[in-house]
C-alpha cells in the first residue's frame, strides 16, 4: 500500500474515532483474538475513551521500553496517542513524550485526547516516520506500535530512528514480522488480514537491517501468532553508547580519507603494526566486511576520530566465526574513552553477526592497547617471539583473543 493510501486509510479511521466510533484496521475477529488494540495492555485506567477507541497497535511497547523519569520518548506512528500518554506518565513532568503521525486527523484526535487527559508533557508532530521532524540526537527512547510494517521504506525508518536517538538511546517497538517457511501466497493473505499491507520483514531481515543501520543488542521476541508465518513481535535494540559530542555508526565510503589518515598516524608511531604505509581504500575494504566496520565521529564537525574493522581469518567454514580486528584512535583524541566505547560497540555487533572469536596481535610495548583490550575481555594467549623486523629491530607480538559467551556457545 502506497504512503498516501496509508494516510488516507488512517485519516478515515481517525475521523470515525472523533465521532465516538471504535475503529479497527484489520479483520474484526483477528483484532481481538490477535491481541490488537487495547487487548495488548495490562492497565489502561484513566486514559481518555477516545484514545482507547483508536488504539490500533499489536502490543504494548511502553511495557518493554524501560522508560525512566526525565527521559524524552518518541512514538513513531502515534495514532490516537495511547502510547504517548502512557509514556508521558512514565517519564514524568521532567520528561517529554512526542508523538509523530502522517495523518492530520490522527494528530487532531491525539491532541484532543491529550487535552482531556491533562497531559502537559506531550507534543504531537505531523510528519512521516521516514523523515522525522526532530534534530539529531535529541531522543532517549523510540517506541512504535505496529507501524513500521506499514512503511515501504523500512530502511529509512530505522535510519531516522538511529539519527534522532542519543548515543546509548533505546529502540523498543511492537511490530508485525514473518518467521519460518510458509507459502508466500498464504503469508501475504495473512499480512493483509492483520492490516500489514506493505509487507512485513522476516526476523532475519529485521536483524540485518538493524545491524546495517548501526544498532546493537538487537532482540526480536515473537508474541502473538497470526498464522501462516505472521507474528506480532517486540523488537528491541540500542544505539551504541559513547561520550558527549560523539557518535558511533557504521563506516561509510565517504569516511575513506579520514579513516586512512588515522590509520597512517597510527602506523607512524611505530607501535601499531608491522605495516608502515596505509593501504588504498580498495585494499582496505577488500577483505573487511561492511558489517564489521565502525567509526566514532565528532557530532559537531562530522570528523572521524576513531575506527575499528575486522576481517575473516580464513575462508574455511570451520573458521566462519573467527575474525582479526584492528582499532585506531586519532592521536589527538586518545585517553578519552573513545577506544573503549568503540571496541565495546564492535564486540556487540560482531556477536550479532555470529562471530565467536575476535583475535589480534599487539606489540608488547603498546601498553595502552593491551590494557584496553584486557578491560573488555581479551586475554593474551601467547607470544610470537622475534616475529619480524620493524624499523631495523626484531619485534615480538602478543597474540590476544576474546571468546564470546553468546555467539557460538
Amino acid at each position: 500500500m502506497a504512503h498516501d493510501e496509508v494516510v488516507q486509510r488512517y485519516s478515515g479511521l481517525a475521523r470515525a474515532a472523533l465521532t465516538g466510533e471504535t475503529v479497527v484496521d484489520c479483520a474484526t475477529d483477528e483484532f481481538g483474538e490477535g491481541r490488537f488494540g487495547t487487548a495488548g495492555y495490562d492497565d489502561t485506567s484513566g486514559l481518555p475513551g477516545g484514545a482507547l477507541r483508536a488504539s490500533l497497535g499489536c502490543g504494548n511497547p511502553v511495557a518493554v521500553a524501560e522508560l525512566r523519569a526525565g527521559e524524552t520518548v518518541l512514538d513513531l506512528g502515534s495514532g490516537g496517542g495511547i502510547d504517548v500518554l502512557l509514556s508521558a506518565r512514565r517519564v514524568g513532568s521532567h520528561g517529554k513524550a512526542y508523538g509523530l503521525d502522517a495523518s492530520p486527523d490522527m494528530i487532531e484526535l491525539a491532541r484532543r485526547n491529550a487535552a482531556e487527559a491533562g497531559a502537559a508533557n506531550v507534543e504531537f508532530l505531523h510528519g512521516t516516520i521516514e523523515d522525522i521532524p526532530l534534530p539529531g540526537r535529541t531522543v532517549d527512547v523510540i517506541i512504535s506500535n505496529c507501524v513500521v510494517n506499514l512503511s515501504d521504506d523500512k530502511a529509512a525508518v530505522l535510519s531516522e530512528a538511529f539519527r534522532v536517538l542519543r548515543p546509548g538511546g533505546r529502540l523498543g517497538i511492537s511490530d508485525v514480522v514473518t518467521d519460518g517457511d510458509t507459502d508466500p501466497v498464504r503469508r501475504t493473505a495473512a499480512e493483509r488480514r492483520v492490516g500489514c499491507e506493505a509487507g512485513a520483514l522476516s526476523v532475519p531481515e529485521y536483524r540485518d537491517l538493524l545491524r546495517a543501520t548501526g544498532f546493537v543488542g538487537a532482540t526480536i521476541a515473537l508474541t502473538a501468532d497470526h498464522g501462516d508465518g505472521v507474528h506480532s513481535a517486540i523488537v528491541q535494540a540500542a544505539k551504541p553508547a559513547i561520550g558527549p559530542g560523539l557518535e558511533i555508526r557504521p563506516m561509510r565510503d565517504a569516511d575513506a580519507e579520514q579513516v586512512l589518515a588515522i590509520y597512517q598516524l597510527g602506523l607512524d608511531t611505530g607501535q601499531a603494526s608491522f605495516e608502515t604505509t596505509a593501504p588504498s581504500w580498495e585494499a582496505f575494504t577488500a577483505n573487511r566486511p561492511a558489517n564489521l566496520r565502525h567509526v566514532a565521529v565528532d557530532t559537531e564537525t562530522g570528523d572521524v576520530v576513531a575506527w575499528v574493522a575486522a576481517s575473516p581469518v580464513s575462508s574455511r567454514p570451520v573458521y566462519a566465526g573467527v575474525v582479526e580486528h584492528s582499532i585506531y584512535v586519532h592521536p589527538g583524541c586518545q585517553a578519552h574513552g573513545i577506544g573503549r566505547s568503540l571496541l565495546a560497540a564492535f564486540i556487540a555487533a560482531s556477536e550479532e553477526a555470529g562471530v565467536w572469536t575476535i583475535q589480534s596481535g599487539i606489540f608488547p610495548e603498546n601498553a595502552a592497547s593491551l590494557s584496553l583490550h584486557q578491560a573488555l575481555g581479551f586475554r593474551v594467549v601467547g607470544t610470537r617471539e622475534r616475529m619480524g623486523r620493524h624499523h631495523g629491530a626484531w619485534r615480538d607480538v602478543l597474540l590476544i583473543e576474546r571468546r564470546s559467551a553468546v555467539a557460538g556457545a
